[in-house]
């Protein structure tokens, strides 16, 4: 069976594939219907202009409401379709560009700048003669982070945000719950600096060699600030969190937002955690939330009709895109809400081809399911006597890897790739699963530390398996992201977990919910060896004798569910 690393990979390949191919999908409108001004420089306080391409419909008679796409990325004289979209929907489309991207690369640094360059943008486009004074932001990933950027000071002209599979950084990219991922150095490499593809093979060569991630640049010939800079915060620490809102300011966001994501997309986590963070801090937030059977370009364009293997339901057939101007049309324009946006949550349940709406998250579920991972089951009794499950991991052995990941959703036979399985009695009733599951594993390691994986599947009457959703996490941060708290050896230690990717789907009578447990041991991720030194810079002497776990047996998952 074909295997990937991980499905957080997943929804990074999709990310950088969206990076090259977005300019493309459409064919390009006749130029004639627009007045297109190209290498617009935007002031900013800083000094260094912004460069821009503004897009006008040559029918509009009146200042009209700008829409600006703010992105990272430059293709070529194609972007300027993303400005066409909005102009043919009677807005001055704006795309504009990350400082230093098409001027000078050296003055690029990645989420540090969205902050105070955005606000300076919407300040001059607001006041030009062609504006009506209001301005709206839409867009994904990078795109989505910059519109929570500039919310931290939101400009008086900015009326609305649409952050769609919207990143976090240093939440989600370039690590997931502290734990590294090599798209750190794939990203500026490929969309930055614009340097010639790695070699597929390099990221074998690195976890043959056993350097240290640290070194992963170095195979592919150059030092990588970008990439050497994220090294330098392993934690969500100042640098990372100084880029998004703070509690006070996401008290004050207090335009519309609409917010859209995937249960497979690799940003998944950071849009979930942008609409708990701006909820929990404004109880009046006019914040909508979608989600659905999307990946990263589905969460944000038009979803495909079969994601990795899986037919999605018809009703969820939806197009991110369009939803997105329509949110606009009803901001900007007066037009009416978009009828799928019914409640402040808005949900696709897999396998019965309907949407639901809630007020909040905790609306969406009436019960919460609690299983022990006891003796390779999966029981709903908490047992009375105390016992362990072992799993031995040999860091040094590069003949086999741990923690691989089927690319399909549905698949006839789970690799449990050198972890360990627990499986749940068939189940009684159908029932929902709504939301992000959650827990506390127990353990006692001969280390002081390891990179914990727990992907959740449904095993369906007929043996077949759909992957449901997965945590990834480092055991020293799990307490706390921003402070690394290690593990005393051979001393038992609790490990919570909450930080789990959402998903919705019904789960039939006689399936059996199934947990796959496991330490990261692959080319694609970097290799936590447990020594207590700054993981990036262990190498494969640091691994010692094979990492020993006892997996204890009052170690339980929490699920969240509607009957």
């Amino acid at each position: 069976m074909k295997t990937i690393h991980s499905v957080w990979l997943i929804g990074v390949l999709a990310l950088l594939s969206l990076s090259r191919t977005a300019f493309a999908q459409q064919p390009a409108q006749a130029d004639s219907l627009y007045a297109i001004q190209d290498s617009v420089l935007i002031p900013t306080r800083s000094g260094m202009a912004i460069s821009a391409i503004i897009v006008r419909p040559k029918t509009a008679t009146t200042p009209l409401p700008a829409l600006l796409f703010y992105t990272t990325y430059h293709q070529g004289p194609g972007d300027a379709i993303l400005g066409k979209r909005s102009a043919d929907r009677d807005y001055v489309g704006v795309v504009a560009y990350a400082r230093g991207i098409r001027s000078d690369v050296r003055q690029y640094a990645p989420y540090e700048h969205e902050q105070t360059d955005v606000y300076d943008i919407i300040d001059w486009l607001s006041k030009q003669p062609w504006c009506n004074g209001s301005v709206g932001m839409l867009g994904g990933s990078y795109t989505g982070f910059s519109q929570w950027a500039t919310v931290k000071n939101r400009h008086p002209a900015l009326k609305t945000i649409v952050p769609q599979v919207a990143v976090m950084p240093g939440f989600d990219v370039p690590m997931e719950n502290n734990v590294q991922a090599n798209m750190g150095l794939y990203w500026p490499h490929d969309n930055i600096y614009k340097r010639e593809p790695i070699r597929r093979s390099l990221p074998f060569e690195w976890f043959e060699s056993g350097i240290t991630f640290a070194s992963l640049d170095s195979l592919a010939g150059y030092r990588n600030e970008i990439f050497q800079k994220w090294l330098q915060h392993p934690a969500y620490d100042a640098y990372w969190q100084a880029m998004v809102p703070t509690p006070a300011e996401y008290s004050r966001i207090d335009i519309p937002v609409l917010s859209t994501t995937g249960y497979y997309d690799g940003s998944q986590l950071s849009a979930l955690e942008y609409f708990r963070l701006h909820t929990r801090h404004n109880p009046n937030a006019n914040h909508y939330f979608v989600i659905g059977p999307y990946d990263h370009v589905g969460g944000q364009r038009r979803p495909a009709k079969t994601l990795m293997g899986y037919a999605i339901d018809s009703v969820a057939n939806v197009s991110m895109m369009e939803l997105a101007y329509q949110w606009l049309d009803y901001v900007l324009k007066g037009k009416p809400k978009p009828a799928l946006l019914r409640d402040k949550v808005n949900y696709q349940v897999m396998g019965t081809n309907t949407w639901k709406h809630a007020p909040s998250l905790q609306a969406m579920n009436n019960d919460t399911l609690t299983f022990y991972l006891d003796q390779k089951m999966l029981t709903t009794v908490k047992p009375t006597k105390q016992g362990a499950v072992k799993q031995t991991v040999d860091f040094r052995d590069r003949k086999s890897q741990n923690n691989y990941f089927t690319p399909e959703i549905q698949f006839d036979t789970l690799d449990a790739s050198n972890g360990l399985v627990f499986t749940s009695t068939p189940l009684e009733h159908a029932f929902e699963l709504n939301g992000s599951f959650a827990g506390k594993l127990w353990a006692t390691i001969n280390k002081r530390d390891m990179d914990v994986s727990l992907a959740l599947y449904e095993r369906m009457p007929n043996g077949r398996y759909f992957f449901l959703t997965r945590y990834v996490g480092r055991a020293s941060y799990a307490k706390d992201n921003t402070k690394r708290q290690l593990l005393a050896p051979n001393k038992r230690a609790g490990i919570p977990f909450n930080k789990t990717r959402f998903v919705s789907k019904k789960i039939g009578a006689g399936s059996q919910l199934v947990i796959l447990l496991n330490i990261n041991k692959h080319p694609f991720e970097i290799i936590n060896y447990g020594s207590g030194k700054p993981v990036s810079a262990e190498t494969i002497r640091d691994a010692g004798h094979p990492l020993q776990i006892q997996w204890h047996n009052d170690s339980y998952i929490q699920i969240p569910v509607w009957r």
